[in-house]
């Protein structure tokens, strides 16, 4: 039975069912999601539904129909998010998460040097085997604790997670010491002795699905793993099935991953490398992985994948996985998600005020915008939002110290540039550009519960949405478009209101989080619809700049005379310094005068860049350097 508690449900109201429910004998479990907590009853006798209806801080109560009733999706609607240890990656969340190393650990130096490599490609966890399951005994067996302590010190070096397998119940306590997330290999995926000990720890759980294992069979392994008395905390691992077909060592079942998405809100992972076991073939799996919606990927790699001790033939050269991790971040926008180890950012403190939240992300707009979709690529999940309502409250929040960063939008692929931001960017001296990411913009028509499309008289949209869906909107002229400060407040907008004539332009996220009816979805002129964010915070906070930055932007104006713009852009042309992106805005109070922003790449040698700007500085009567930061793919 699962019990649904209300958004604004207290902790004491929490603590005291769940006192109540307990005393019936009753096993409870809760899971929290970004929205909603439930509470997951299990036992021989349950009360009436009708009963627990009514207590304080219950919005409803469900019997669940399947018999894995912790892992099902009738227990959460909401995809459960796993972090690997504390401050870590997220399994679960916006972000995709990449787990890389070799299949054994075979020495420290040699580990140390492959998780460098895996670090360098942008991975956030590293994997090796201590112990490895061999179908010959006289096969490389693993390090054991020795190869758990080099895992160990790896992860602490490079700052990355750790996996690796368990593969006995006498083993748990051990790896539980060094490990970060336990793996249980496709061979162990019923043994529920393994099961039900791992289920006692308080680790994340990395469950691979057997070599014959129906997806029925899978989640009712993960229910042992959850039914224990702590651990929420499993990923499934799809990492191929054995079937007829030769070609390949397994058949990746790669519709697993809808399937899984539909039944569970347990993450879905999937191992390319052993679903193939063919080098050539990890890559092309590990992408169709990521655009079926996978939310993690474990892909084998090595230094001198011939000399490896087990799996070669499946494992990367470490310039594989890094041009791989490349392609993956182009593909993962496509699907509204970021790869975590590339643009991963940590919010850290600053602000005024510690016990105010000021480890905050800040935007414009309200939950289930697309700037909040942005936040969560970007910084991950569970970093904390602040919204408001115009784009000047924004700059001005995040110059006084209230927030961390703020999430701009500056462009879409449709409608051009978003002016407002160019020139709070110009206004504010004290802040620079430390970020860039693009999201793809999917808007939909959205309604309250029994609207239909012909009830509609009034659309409520922000205007830059309206206009990213100006060909829909004029297949009916009779619609009445009436602007609004957010996608997301549009669709609050209706909500509040209960209007029955009308509908709004927003995220399916917006329409989802409210309630709301999908009228029609990907209502946009065209599907290649991007939106460019910029990453934005102080000038004083130093430690926020990028490392490997690769391009910058800067603001400058000219004098009026003939060729003045053409000499302001010969230094970058004399340097072989390539322009990205060159717009000119008007300056304040000066009609007829113009400032130009100018985004270009930064070269190898970042002396050229300076020598650039200092030459352009020189010639330009105004000039400023926004920022260097690391481009989106």
């Amino acid at each position: 039975m699962i019990v649904v508690l209300k958004s604004n449900v207290e902790q004491s109201q929490i603590d005291w069912l769940s006192e109540k429910l307990t005393a019936r004998g009753l096993e409870l479990h809760s899971i929290s999601g970004e929205e909603r907590t439930v509470l997951a009853l299990v036992g021989t006798n349950l009360p009436d539904p009708r009963e627990i209806q009514l207590m304080p801080g219950v919005a409803r109560v469900m019997r669940v129909s399947k018999p894995y009733k912790l892992a099902s999706r009738e227990a959460s609607d909401e995809t459960s998010k796993i972090p690997l240890r504390p401050n870590g990656p997220i399994v679960g969340g916006s972000q995709v998460v990449v787990m890389a190393g070799p299949c054994s650990i075979e020495g420290r130096e040699k580990f140390l040097e492959i998780a460098a490599m895996v670090k360098k490609a942008g991975a956030g966890v590293i994997r090796g085997g201590a112990f490895k399951p061999r179908t010959s005994p006289y096969s490389f067996q693993g390090m054991g604790e020795e190869g758990l302590k080099i895992l160990q010190e790896a992860g602490q070096m490079y700052d990355m997670a750790t996996v690796t397998e368990v593969m006995s119940p006498r083993q748990v306590e051990l790896v539980n010491k060094y490990a970060d997330v336990l793996q249980v290999g496709t061979r162990n995926m019923q043994n529920f002795e393994l099961l039900k000990e791992v289920g006692m720890q308080d680790k994340p759980v990395l469950l691979k699905r057997g070599l014959s294992a129906t997806i029925d069979e899978l989640l009712m392994s993960a229910e042992y793993i959850l039914a224990g008395p702590g651990n929420a905390q499993v990923i499934l691992c799809e990492r191929g099935i054995r079937t007829f077909e030769s070609s390949t060592r397994n058949t990746l079942d790669l519709s697993a991953i809808p399937v899984l998405r539909k039944l569970t809100h347990l993450p879905i992972l999937v191992d390319p490398s052993h679903g193939t076991g063919v080098r050539t073939y990890v890559a092309s799996m590990a992408m169709a992985a990521v655009a079926a919606g996978a939310d993690a990927l474990m892909i084998e790699c090595h230094q001198n994948p011939p000399e490896a001790f087990s799996d070669g033939a499946q494992s990367l050269y470490p310039e594989q996985l890094e041009r791989l991790m490349k392609d993956l971040s182009v593909i993962a926008p496509v699907v509204g998600k970021q790869m975590e180890g590339l643009h991963r950012r940590r919010v850290t403190n600053v602000g005024k005020a510690p016990d105010k939240g000021q480890e905050t992300v800040g935007l414009q707009g309200l939950s289930g915008s697309f700037s909040e979709k942005a936040i969560h690529q970007y910084f991950g999940t569970e970093t904390p939002t602040q919204s408001y309502e115009t784009f000047g409250q924004l700059f001005d929040a995040l110059s006084a110290g209230d927030i961390a960063y703020a999430m701009v939008p500056v462009e879409n692929s449709l409608t051009g540039s978003i002016h407002v931001n160019y020139d709070l960017l110009l206004e504010h001296e004290e802040l620079t550009i430390v970020g860039e990411l693009k999201v793809r913009i999917q808007h939909n028509l959205v309604a309250n519960a029994g609207v239909d499309i012909n009830d509609i008289e009034t659309i409520f949209s922000h205007p830059q949405a309206a206009a990213q869906c100006d060909v829909f909107l004029r297949s009916n002229l009779n619609w009445k478009v009436v602007n609004m400060y957010d996608t997301a407040g549009s669709a609050e907008h209706i909500v509040k209101n209960s209007l029955v004539r009308s509908a709004a332009i927003s995220s399916l996220a917006a329409a989802e989080r409210r309630g709301l009816k999908v009228l029609k979805e990907g209502i946009e002129s065209n599907p290649h619809n991007f939106t460019r964010f910029l990453v934005v915070t102080q000038k004083s906070q130093t430690d926020k700049l990028e490392q490997n930055p690769d391009k910058a932007s800067v603001v400058f104006d000219t004098a009026d005379s003939p060729g003045a713009l053409y000499k302001a852009l010969e230094c970058f042309s004399q340097n072989s310094i390539n322009l990205k992106k060159l717009e000119s805005r008007p300056i304040a109070g000066k009609p007829w005068e113009y400032m130009f922003y100018l985004d270009l790449e930064i070269p190898e040698e970042i002396q050229v860049l300076d020598d650039a700007l200092e030459e352009l500085s020189k010639q330009a009567p105004y000039f400023r350097e926004l920022g260097r930061y690391k481009s989106a793919p």
